[in-house]
């Protein structure tokens, strides 16, 4: 190899450089492809991993400047093979922008891994791609590489709708016809998939790019509409491609388009124009003429208006025919329901959108509403009324199972309506409820406090409702709990739903109901226990103990993960929706008052009587958490129940049953009390459930036990809660 930069001046600088500043050096070497400078430095102690800005290391650069004898060189010297630049690149994909496949079978060989990717998501494939490098691209397909991967990118890139494109995708937008070929013909690439902006190959070979020209797409777009690719995909400014055909003044690919009579010609962008509409502002006048001839409407936009603006006689001449008139179309006034989504659905509403079937429909991401793996969720309006519209491909068995699941649970109060079905290849519109955010927005954006009892309740019921209508929902998540515009909690997502047939009944409820214990505790700490983090088999994650109600919590989830014994796990969640933990502390106080008041309880309060009494033997059980009641208690509080009694020391005894006893009488004495007690106590409720936290759980799993329940509040009482 010949050395190209000036080694003797280079070395003498370098003894009076800093250690520093060798790292520049070495980089400055390998770009200027001197190997016996780099053979010199490295001599000198220069670190051969060190970075310069962007994060480049020498073995990158060598890589970049397609220099193999340099790039052996540092590997022999212990340049790490698998370096990352700060855009997350490695020498590995660097080398697939080169497209030196000595190079990438080296890397290979040394670690690297076919599909690894930079933090934009770029494999050395799609590199390959995008550059144009044939045979690179043959190397890594024959040695893996997946062609259908799709740029991986982070939450908060994904959230701004960046990635998700292929290699597939990076040739068409850089007009490589040849690459296209190859990875459609050879390598079966699927042309339909789409980025996180629902773009396909199609949309890509539109785009504009440094490397292409206008002659260049139309071949590339030739070729995908012969393969029979999506010719209804989107741009990111809502354009069709028929309108991206327009906007080339490229009347033959009008042509090919309508040719496929798959286009719908009066499809507009997200500001309302339709092809014609552009092509009468641009002047395209031959275009304007075959859109006319193939039925395009005239009465979208004022046209005339247009054609006039510009002194377009010519134009106007050819509009009136058609029917084209003076004057544009006024927006309705309508006001929707939802507050969330009120603008959009607005500006869907006066927007001209051809039907499918009842639906009004645009799949851009500024109606978007959520994204899913098959299609996405978005806003819509069905005969009139504003739905969200999730999108599936017909056919799918989780197509199938969402549409049977909501068909089936029609008459439901708690789930999602479905409000029609609409077909249109290749997809399937399924019309629901819309909502104004899932239950993780809800908990975040919170301003007030949040009802976690309102919400869990609703949920368990939704839930048993799901049950009863003969479905479990085996996929519970904060993101399938929607909140409506009245505030009401909606199970949503039956796609992975199942039947409730025998054999495996239980499995799929039991399912159910730990994921519901993992709500639980998402819930009622506001979102702070994340859901991914409480396990969905155990109660490690127990709930803390500064969180109001943490004994009843505790006491709910264990009965969710590990259901007693001899009752049947379909009955679970309906007892459960009367557990404590729903009842408020005036409903708390007043079910341990009414306990207090069993004629057992009043006349045999002691373990003595256990055995003549089963109340009394279930609630004096060795064991029970009350063994020091009568310590625990304000003494002047005790003391002013005793002066009743003339065996004062014998009246209350560290036994549950006594406790209960005491609430019933104080509740019943209270207004006779003395003013410092009534201060000490203030709210009776509040203080005997707050001195004894687990009394009321105890006294229900007690009497539940002994199925004695005519102590329990009423639904109807509880539904006020």
């Amino acid at each position: 190899m010949e050395d190209t930069g000036n080694s003797k001046e280079e070395i003498l600088t370098s003894r009076n450089e800093t250690a520093a500043d060798k790292p520049s050096l070495l980089n400055n070497a390998v770009r200027n492809h001197s190997i016996d400078t780099v053979r010199q430095l490295l001599k000198e102690g220069a670190d051969v991993n060190s970075k310069v800005e962007g994060g480049w290391t020498p073995l990158h650069s060598a890589v970049q400047a397609d220099e193999e004898e340099i790039v052996d060189l540092l590997l022999e010297k212990g340049a790490d093979p698998c370096a990352r630049k700060k855009n997350g690149a490695t020498p590995f994909v660097v080398a697939g922008i080169v497209g030196n496949v000595r190079l990438l079978e080296l890397f290979l060989s040394k670690g690297s891994k076919i599909n690894e990717y930079d933090d934009n998501g770029f494999t050395a494939f799609m590199e390959a791609a995008g550059y144009g490098n044939e045979d690179a691209l043959r190397f890594l397909y024959n040695n893996g590489a997946d062609v259908n991967l799709r740029r991986v990118v982070n939450e908060e890139k994904r959230t701004l709708n960046k990635g998700g494109a292929t290699a597939l995708m990076d040739a068409a937008r850089e007009g490589h016809l040849s690459v296209v070929n190859m990875l459609v013909s050879e390598m079966k690439a699927d042309m339909n998939i789409c980025d996180n902006q629902d773009r396909n190959a199609l949309i890509y070979a539109f785009l504009p790019s440094d490397n292409k020209t206008r002659e260049s797409i139309l071949p590339i777009v030739h070729f995908l509409l012969d393969c029979g690719v999506d010719v209804n995909r989107r741009d990111e400014h809502g354009k069709t491609t028929l309108i991206l055909a327009v906007e080339m003044q490229s009347l033959d690919l009008v042509k090919a388009l309508l040719e496929k009579n798959e286009v719908d010609i009066n499809d507009a962008d997200r500001e309302g124009k339709t092809a014609l509409m552009i092509a009468v502002e641009k002047n395209y006048y031959e275009i304007a003429k075959l859109l006319c001839e193939r039925g395009a409407r005239t009465d979208l936009g004022d046209l005339i208006g247009i054609v006039n603006r510009k002194y377009n006689k010519k134009m106007a001449d050819l509009l009136r025919p058609y029917g084209a008139k003076a004057g544009p179309s006024q927006p309705q006034d309508w006001e929707p329901t939802s507050k969330c989504w009120g603008e959009q659905l607005k500006v869907l509403y006066n927007m001209y959108r051809p039907m499918i079937g009842k639906l009004k429909i645009l799949q851009h991401n500024d109606f978007r509403i959520q994204r899913t793996s098959q299609g996405g969720i978005y806003l819509g309006l069905y005969d009139g009324k504003e739905v969200a519209v999730k999108i599936f491909c017909i056919g799918t068995e989780i197509a199938k199972q969402e549409k049977m699941c909501l068909e089936q649970c029609l008459t439901s109060n708690h789930l999602v309506k479905l409000f029609g079905a609409e077909e249109k290849k290749p997809c399937l519109y399924l019309c629901l409820s819309l909502c104004e955010k899932n239950l993780e927005e809800h908990l975040s954006a919170s301003e007030n406090e949040v009802n976690c009892k309102s919400v869990l309740k609703t949920l368990f019921e939704a839930v048993q409702e799901l049950h009863m209508f003969g479905f479990g929902h085996q996929d519970l998540h904060p993101r399938n709990i929607l909140i409506d515009a009245a505030g009401k909690v909606r199970l949503a997502d039956f796609d992975k739903s199942k039947r409730l047939s025998e054999g495996q009944k239980d499995d799929v409820i039991i399912k159910d109901l730990k994921a519901l214990s993992r709500l639980v505790l998402y819930v009622v700490t506001v979102g702070k226990v994340p859901f991914e983090e409480n396990d969905r088999d155990d109660l490690d994650k127990s709930c803390p103990e500064d969180v109001q109600d943490y004994v009843e919590i505790a006491d709910l989830r264990k009965s969710l993960v590990s259901p007693g014994e001899g009752s049947p796990v379909e009955n679970l969640l309906r007892d459960l929706i009367q557990h404590p933990f729903f009842w408020s502390k005036q409903i708390r106080y007043r079910f341990l008052r009414d306990v207090g008041n069993e004629s057992d309880i009043k006349t045999r309060n002691t373990k003595h009587h256990n055995n003549k009494s089963e109340i009394l033997k279930a609630l004096n059980c060795d064991g029970h958490p009350l063994q020091q009641w009568t310590e625990q208690i304000d003494k002047l509080v005790l003391d002013s129940m005793l002066k009743h009694f003339k065996n004062k020391k014998k009246q209350y005894e560290n036994y549950v049953t006594d406790l209960l006893r005491f609430i019933r009488n104080m509740g019943e004495h209270f207004d006779e009390r003395e003013e410092k007690v009534k201060e000490i106590i203030k709210e009776p409720s509040e203080y005997f459930m707050n001195l004894f936290p687990e009394l009321t759980v105890y006294v229900y799993k007690c009497l539940c036990s002994i199925q004695h329940r005519r102590h329990f509040p009423s639904p109807e009482s509880l539904s006020q809660v």
